[in-house]
């Protein structure tokens, strides 16, 4: 027999929840995290399930079209480039530089730019404001710049894109990580925190950061959306990876001589970052409608 309830109680769901609640409640939101996820399977299945290695040529299909194209094939759903290699095949390939790339790269520049930022944020005085001016100096270069310098000073290759666009990603992280811990520390519960006898890394773990989790997630979606047109422009501009690559940028590239007799060896290539880039901003969007209701 079930036991009767006498007493009415109401559900108070968590933060998380409360954010997860109206994330769901967001198509938009939805459909790009099932995209996220999507990319997600193919970075870690992309060798498994690709019907062609990503250099495998084969001289009879040159520049065939896609399989919806009359003079297609179903073997070649997207079709072949100038040198007879499947394009389906090399943007699975390429999901692991483009995408698998930029995921790595931001957490690495997260895991750097919070400590520097929750040290720095911490400070006061005149340590915390140099330093305050020299991230705002570091900001004002744009992320793709700031990259394309750094290739210039080490090279180009894929290993170096590495380095390049996540040094262009920690003064971002420093910056947004320092201003919000810089501003919680204004708030009256951590005075309160320090008449309970609370010390600084006492504060910053239990008080403070509970609060700044949301926006750093936040900053986490737009640094991969971000780092993602950065690796695919430097492919682009033959500073990041060099062909015979299949990063999606290079691919772009490569095609570029056949735009006019081949153009799916160019859009096939540049859709797939239209949509990893736009799964990422809309699960970011989301984020940031389902978090602002509940900070406020």
């Amino acid at each position: 027999m079930p036991q009767i309830k006498i007493y009415k109680q109401d559900y108070i769901s968590t933060p998380a929840g409360r954010v997860w609640k109206a994330f769901s409640h967001n198509p938009f939101a939805l459909v790009g995290l099932w995209g996220v996820g999507f990319l997600l399977v193919l970075a870690l299945l992309a060798p498994f399930i690709a019907p062609y290695g990503a250099n495998e040529q084969n001289q009879q299909v040159l520049l065939l079209p896609p399989s919806w194209d009359p003079a297609g094939h179903v073997e070649y759903f997207l079709g072949t480039d100038d040198l007879g290699r499947d394009i389906f095949s090399r943007i699975l390939h390429g999901v692991q530089m483009t995408f698998g790339m930029s995921l790595v790269i931001v957490s690495c520049a997260l895991f750097f730019g919070f400590i520097i930022g929750a040290i720095s944020g911490m400070m006061r005085g005149l340590k915390s404001s140099i330093l305050g001016h020299l991230l705002d100096a570091l900001l004002s270069i744009p992320s793709l710049l700031m990259a394309i310098l750094v290739v210039a000073v080490i090279g180009p290759g894929l290993s170096n894109v590495f380095w390049a666009v996540g040094i262009a990603m920690v003064p971002q992280f420093i910056r947004t990580i320092h201003q919000a811990v810089h501003d919680e520390l204004q708030k009256e519960y951590v005075t309160a925190a320090r008449l309970d006898g609370a010390n600084d890394l006492q504060i910053l773990l239990y008080v403070i950061m509970p609060n700044v989790w949301e926006v750093l997630i936040i900053q986490v979606t737009m640094a991969i959306s971000a780092a993602i047109l950065d690796i695919a422009a430097l492919g682009f501009l033959n500073l990041g990876a060099q062909a015979p690559s299949p990063e999606w940028g290079a691919m772009v590239a490569q095609g570029l001589d056949n735009l006019l007799l081949a153009p799916w060896t160019v859009t096939i290539p540049g859709v797939a970052i239209l949509f990893s880039v736009l799964a990422v901003n809309l699960v970011g969007d989301g984020l940031r409608s389902a978090i602002a209701p509940i900070r406020k």
